[in-house]
């Protein structure tokens, strides 16, 4: 038997993620966590909130303190370090602006922010208070922000019902101060269902697949924006990370999950399926 090494293997990207967990493992920290996996990324994490959900309601949320939010990030940071964050669910004002203080002060790279304030069906997720400072506080920081249409619509000013819309959200989002932007179509109708558009200032791209016709596509935000933060830590450029992101989310599709009574998850682990 081979002798045991203290030696640390360096070798192996590290991503954390920063969001709520999800008890029917569909989205959230489990959705996260599996995405990185599958990228071969070592994953930590770091839960703001703990929902009792599955696939066809929200049952109960509950806010970890924000002292128990920065202890996690800063536990992992400390003592392993990140290529690459994604923040989820937050939640709240105080949650927020304790994981943009956590960003700030370890020069955390590579941030990916999936803006979860308002579902791809339009409900609100989160109070006015929390999307104030989410605008405020953590979306400058972020090196991709990748919002859904009633996301951009918030954040842009603006009305989004044509490829053309989608594309002045992009860039007057950017022109606000984030890093690149992908504007996700997954709430848009007809041909612009899951068309997204990219802007990072120089570069602006419109991502299409072909559409999957499934009910089942619970955790697609969570999943794509963690598999560009897995992408990012293993050192591939901002567009070839979201371009990668987006064929897997197709493909974990292609492979939803049909458990439960409403909504199942998009199959993760789609090689293992086949």
């Amino acid at each position: 038997m081979p002798a045991p090494t203290d030696t640390p293997n360096r070798d192996i990207p590290v991503a954390l993620t920063i969001a709520g967990s999800d008890s029917g493992g569909g989205a959230g920290i489990q959705a996260d966590l599996r995405t990185f996996a599958f990228h071969q990324v070592h994953g930590t994490s770091a839960l703001t909130c703990i929902t009792a959900q599955n696939t066809q309601v929200v049952t109960r949320v509950d806010a970890l303190p924000p002292d128990a939010v920065i202890a996690q990030i800063s536990a992992v940071v400390d003592d392993i370090g990140v290529q690459a964050v994604k923040t989820g669910m937050l939640l709240n004002e105080d949650i927020i602006a304790a994981v943009a203080q956590q960003v700030r002060q370890w020069a955390l790279p590579n941030l990916v922010v999936d803006p979860v304030m308002v579902s791809r069906t339009g409900a609100q997720l989160i109070d006015d208070a929390a999307i104030a400072a989410l605008t405020r506080d953590l979306i400058p920081l972020a090196a991709i922000l990748t919002p859904n249409r009633y996301e951009a619509q918030i954040l842009s000013g603006l009305e989004l019902n044509s490829l053309s819309d989608m594309k002045a959200a992009a860039a007057a989002i950017f022109e606000q101060g984030t890093g690149a932007v992908l504007v996700k179509g997954g709430g848009m109708e007809g041909d612009l269902r899951g068309v997204d558009v990219w802007f990072d200032g120089d570069r602006l791209e419109v991502l299409q697949t072909e559409p999957v016709e499934t009910r089942d596509t619970h955790g697609t935000g969570c999943t794509l924006s963690a598999a560009i933060a897995a992408n990012l830590a293993q050192g591939i450029a901002q567009f070839s990370a979201v371009q990668q992101a987006k064929h897997y989310v197709t493909n974990a599709l292609r492979h939803s999950l049909r458990i439960g009574q409403g909504q199942g998850p998009v199959g993760h682990f789609y090689p293992l399926l086949t």
